[in-house]
């Protein structure tokens, strides 16, 4: 089994119960996990099967040990975690929204043991063995300006190694503060797309390929999301050649708990598109009614990817690996904090049910 490794920063996530505020609940109870997102598609591979090798830098002290074993507990290969007797770990704070009040992320990461942490500090050559795949984020990036060269070296070295390499745009307003005076989109847009030359498959919208990727996509803005993503896979193409395949996830939100939900997947090689879930040829989203947590969504998604991609099944066709990919994303809504806790096996029977849920007896 191929080994996809994932490069990022592992967070503490404390949560209000519920649907409180946050100034409701402080002082008060509040719920503790560790997340981010790279480390979301690490679990979620594993949970579904695969093998998932997770890079990070923590301080070495007990709640460093606490995420570690967490992160073991989930089946996931952390033997390339940097421990340092710098730094702290970082936190972001969630209270989730419902009806037309959206849910909120407080960052708090500014100092974290990632966040200070030099590219040459880690063991890539060791990282990458037997890997196949490395799965990054426009979030690192975005953290500080050592993170965004650690992950600039990360990729260079996994090319070295002969290794796909995996982006998700995931563009975060509250981040790239660490070059005041610049536009946060300009800084955002000169760092990735210095990355953008080792990218393989991409996950990004056409918001990403004009304000990030610095790309002009010429279609008609009546286009749907649909219609429009193969004229953004080609912009993205004339000016970033080596990206074999382009994802983009479609959520349509009615409210903050009832979202419409689907995805698409442009393959550049061979010029055809694959969109999901279709019913009789046609387009029809998932309708996602009571979202429980939506957090996570988009790397559920990533996850299914490159899990069925690898898988020796699901990778044969690329429409059952669009499928496979949208239908774990739908369960994560169903799922409280950040990792998808679903198994293949739940996966594939809502790919076989007709978008509904049933009970299992």
């Amino acid at each position: 089994m191929s080994v996809i490794v994932s490069f990022g920063e592992i967070m503490a996530r404390i949560s209000t119960e519920g649907y409180y505020t946050l100034r409701q609940s402080l002082p008060g109870r509040v719920t503790l996990c560790f997340a981010g997102a790279e480390a979301n598609v690490a679990a979620s591979i594993s949970l579904l099967g695969g093998a998932a090798r997770y890079i990070t830098a923590l301080p070495d002290n007990d709640i460093s040990e606490a995420c570690l074993g967490n992160l073991r507990n989930l089946g996931i290969d952390e033997s390339h975690v940097l421990k340092k007797n710098s730094g702290r770990l970082g936190i972001y704070f969630v209270q989730s929204g419902a009806d037309q009040r959206p849910s909120k992320v407080i960052y708090d990461r500014e100092g974290s043991t990632f966040s200070t942490t030099d590219g040459s500090e880690y063991d890539w050559d060791s990282a990458f063995q037997g890997a196949s795949i490395l799965h990054v984020s426009g979030i690192t990036p975005a953290v500080s300006e050592k993170a965004a060269k650690a992950q600039l070296m990360c990729m260079q070295k996994a090319k070295e190694h002969g290794l796909l390499i995996s982006f998700d745009c995931n563009f975060r307003s509250k981040l790239w503060n660490w070059e005041p005076g610049t536009p946060k989109e300009k800084l955002a847009g000169r760092v990735i797309s210095e990355m953008m030359q080792y990218v393989d498959i991409l996950f990004a919208a056409r918001i990403d390929a004009e304000t990030l990727l610095g790309v002009n996509v010429e279609c008609p803005e009546s286009y749907s999301r649909i219609d429009e993503q193969p004229y953004v896979a080609e912009a993205i193409s004339r000016k970033f050649p080596s990206v074999r395949l382009l994802l983009t996830t479609m959520r349509q939100s009615i409210s903050a708990t009832y979202n419409k939900w689907g995805a698409a997947m442009y393959d550049l090689a061979d010029g055809m598109q694959y969109v999901s879930p279709c019913v009789d040829g046609k387009y029809l989203p998932y309708e996602i009614t009571s979202i429980v947590d939506r957090i996570g969504a988009g790397d559920s998604f990533a996850a299914g990817i490159l899990y069925a991609l690898t898988d020796t099944e699901l990778g044969k066709d690329k429409q059952t690996v669009i499928d496979f990919a949208t239908a774990a994303s739908c369960l994560c809504h169903s799922i409280m904090q950040d990792v998808n806790y679903v198994s293949r096996a739940d996966v594939i029977a809502l790919m076989h049910s007709g978008g509904h849920g049933t009970v299992s007896r």
